[in-house]
């Protein structure tokens, strides 16, 4: 912290640009790094100032129940008390700080979500001028839904060296030969994946996506077909095609709720910057 000592930077905001940017605490940066971090928390504060002086913030209510849920999400985010509070000291920070930095975020993106309110709704003329200017956004190639049963190989874990991981796929495989339906069942008990909490779905994907191991078989299956055993550089794994979504092309009919999404997200955040930027100027 020496490079920015002679510097006030809010602890919170610090480590929230410090994530943000570097994915790490400000402690486990390097100097120019932490530099960097320190420019970036300073402007956010200056701004989150502006706009909790702002008019719009006068009348911006922010409840207790509020800033327990945001609290208890960070909270979330620890396996343990000891852990939270471990980080908190680290980053300069204890619980009533974190309450009041919260508090303050929480405000700040409630006035934000106040002022984009203001943004004209997209009108289905643009809507259809987006769609025909950008075609090449609405043709789909194939697509196809997989899960898959992965056994890793780590040589320091005896039950996971090569040959040992090679033994519990094949076993698993002439389980799903007998029983095919049971992939979700065997892929939740035995798969060291995380998707084994979703039964092994790893989701849907077009060609050229995944490992190209995974993406050779899975386009070479048919509907519920489980493939054979496939080896990557992560380990060993058993494909299921669960779904082949053909290519198309979205009707302007179907593609519309996306469009609408972008374009008024874009909206509103153009109606945040130039609001912003007129407390710049003030």
């Amino acid at each position: 912290m020496n490079a920015i000592a002679d510097i006030a930077i809010d602890p919170y905001t610090l480590l929230r640009s410090s994530l943000s940017l570097f994915r790490k605490p400000p402690a486990d940066l390097e100097r120019e790094q932490l530099k960097q971090a320190a420019r970036q928390a300073l402007n956010e504060y200056q701004i989150e100032l502006r706009v909790l002086s702002s008019n719009e913030a006068a009348g911006v209510i922010i409840t207790s129940e509020e800033v327990d849920a945001a609290l208890l999400e960070v909270r979330s985010r620890f396996g343990s008390d000891e852990e939270f509070e471990t980080a908190l000291q680290l980053n300069g920070l204890d619980a009533e700080r974190l309450r009041m930095a919260i508090y303050r975020e929480c405000k700040v993106n409630t006035v934000l979500d106040k002022v984009s309110a203001r943004a004209p709704k997209v009108s289905d003329v643009e809507i259809g001028i987006y769609y025909h200017t950008h075609p090449e956004k609405f043709n789909l190639p194939e697509r196809r839904a997989v899960r898959h049963i992965l056994i890793t190989v780590n040589p320091d874990f005896a039950e996971n060296g090569r040959d040992s991981a090679l033994q519990r796929i094949r076993e698993l495989q002439q389980k799903l030969w007998r029983k095919p339906h049971k992939f979700e069942d065997l892929a939740l008990k035995y798969s060291e994946c995380p998707t084994a909490l979703q039964g092994g779905m790893l989701g849907v994907f077009a060609k050229g996506t995944l490992y190209p191991e995974i993406d050779e078989a899975l386009f070479a299956l048919k509907k519920n077909e489980i493939g054979g055993i496939v080896e990557t550089e992560i380990g060993f794994h058993l494909v299921q095609c669960v779904e082949i979504h053909k290519a198309e092309t979205l009707s302007l009919q179907k593609a519309t709720p996306k469009i609408r999404q972008i374009m008024q997200e874009r909206y509103r955040r153009n109606c945040q910057r130039s609001w912003l930027a007129g407390l710049s100027r003030e």
